[in-house]
């Protein structure tokens, strides 16, 4: 139960950033996706915020470093930019 605890804590940042972005893209963007495409955009957002949390819980050796989470913000920045071309 613990690990799972650590986990969701762990995933937490990438998911609210993820849910940020699809959901005020719409606005900026001026585009109406779907809820399909928005769904698309939470996951592949989340998977990509995960795994830069991932890295640089490897590259620092803990987790929770502001520029890990910079850089999490500018790739999943990127891939919403991407999602919306």
């Amino acid at each position: 139960m613990s690990l799972l605890l650590h986990l969701l804590n762990f995933m937490a940042p990438a998911c609210a950033v993820a849910a940020w972005m699809a959901l005020v893209s719409p606005l900026l963007m001026r585009t109406y996706p779907s809820w399909r495409s928005w769904r698309r955009q939470f996951m592949a957002n989340t998977v990509i915020g995960g795994v830069v949390l991932l890295l640089g819980l490897l590259w620092f050796g803990n987790d929770g470093k502001v520029m890990t989470y910079a850089v999490m913000v500018l790739a999943c920045a990127s891939t919403q930019w991407l999602l919306t071309l």
